[in-house]
């Protein structure tokens, strides 16, 4: 891939990704596999004003040993210097850059039981400093292409070949291949028009219809409203932009109002494995079955890590004619493949998508009924033919969606 193209992509994740002010710090987080994209980053973020940049790196085999050889007790202590860090995080709110470029299936064989128990134990730590960052800093997650993923996305290829034309695809679907800027705040715009009109409707239930078996619907909260692409910080009122890409129109369900099954449209990537053709039933509001095809095991470890983990916190919507999807390409990656179709999240919603939700602490907005959990998982089930109607507060239905699009 050509440099200046690289370069050009690192400066849209730095300057509208997560907009790095005058004299902030700044962590990225990314795999080993591509020091010299980091390198870029590391650069733009400077030249944007960042007083510190530091990069984290991991290495999939190197968390397999870890779950293979430690005791989940062990996994699961955060040490003092650990947590000190994490405090120092939520005092300073650096900017956070994470960078995805990781086998799909780089964590097959894990002991996906050990590993839960161990996020478990590091979670009663964690939970209480992660509130207290809520909302408060600039993050943005972004892509760049692996050689094991490039494989994965086109086993025909020579390995190099694989990596160029993933990064095509990667730039091309981030509308990051010619005026990056530009483009975003064209493709912000057109989101904030959707939300608006989705916002003025007063929708109470969204119900779901596909061919493939989907029959479901969802409570939504009174106060909640519709949010997509960019985002403001709490307090400071930074602008920024969470995915690079995001298709997305999204907001927080009632918890503990679902029902009905849905099914998969596309795998799911859960912890460096891949969930395939899997159906979810939830019964008074949750997870009541699951089945899956390849790895139900791991869903059913995702579905019991806590109680809101069997709940929903998420419901976007996604046309089916997207970038992502008219690619014709399966990333194998949630970052792309949720945008490719409307998805659902099990785990945590967003106290963001509560109306004034700055008037709010974290505690009342999940009163109102955003969902609380240690998890986010992101997955697939819109289809060419999925239908969504919302149910008007006074009863009133509204076609959102008809035959995988925009009704409106």
């Amino acid at each position: 891939m050509d440099i200046n193209k690289k370069r050009s992509f690192a400066e849209l994740i730095v300057r509208v990704g997560v907009n790095v002010r005058e004299g902030q710090e700044v962590v990225i987080n990314a795999e080993l596999d591509q020091p010299d994209f980091v390198e870029l980053v590391v650069e733009e973020c400077y030249k944007a004003g960042a007083s510190d940049v530091r990069v984290e790196w991991s290495h999939q085999p190197l968390q397999l040993l870890n779950v293979k050889y430690r005791s989940a007790d062990g996994l699961g202590e955060v040490k003092d210097w650990e947590r000190e860090r994490l405090l120092y995080r939520a005092k300073t709110l650096p900017a956070m850059i994470y960078l995805e470029s990781s086998d799909p299936n780089g964590l097959d064989g894990m002991d996906q039981e050990k590993w839960g128990q161990a996020i478990q134990k590091r979670w009663s730590v964690i939970k209480p400093i992660r509130d207290e960052m809520e909302n408060k800093y600039q993050w943005c997650i972004a892509a760049v292409p692996g050689k094991k993923w490039a494989s994965k996305v086109f086993p025909e290829l020579p390995v190099d070949e694989a990596v160029e034309k993933l990064w095509e695809a990667i730039l091309y679907t981030s509308r990051a291949d010619g005026d990056g800027m530009s483009a975003w705040r064209e493709h912000n715009a057109d989101l904030k028009r959707r939300c608006d009109y989705l916002n003025s409707l007063g929708l109470r239930r969204l119900k779901y219809r596909s061919s493939n078996g989907t029959d479901f619907s969802v409570g939504l909260i009174p106060e909640a409203l519709f949010l997509a692409g960019a985002e403001d910080t709490l307090g400071s009122g930074i602008t920024y932009n969470p995915n690079i890409p995001s298709e997305e129109v999204f907001t927080s369900p009632m918890r503990g109002d679902a029902e009905g099954i849905v099914y998969s449209t596309r795998p799911l990537s859960y912890r460096g494995v891949m969930i395939e053709n899997f159906s979810i039933r939830f019964e008074g509001g949750k997870v009541v079955e699951v089945h899956a095809e390849k790895n139900e095991d791991a869903l059913r470890t995702m579905v019991s890590m806590d109680e809101g983990a069997a709940m929903l916190g998420e419901c976007a919507l996604v046309p089916y004619d997207s970038p992502i999807r008219n690619s014709g390409i399966m990333f194998y990656n949630t970052l792309f493949d949720e945008n490719a179709a409307c998805h659902l999240a099990l785990g945590a919603g967003f106290t963001s998508c509560i109306r004034d939700y700055d008037k709010y602490s974290i505690e009342e907005c999940r009163s109102m009924g955003i969902n609380d959990s240690m998890i986010h998982e992101d997955f697939m089930i819109g289809s060419h033919d999925t239908d969504i109607t919302g149910i008007t507060a006074d009863g009133r239905e509204v076609p959102i969606f008809r035959n995988g699009g925009w009704a409106f």
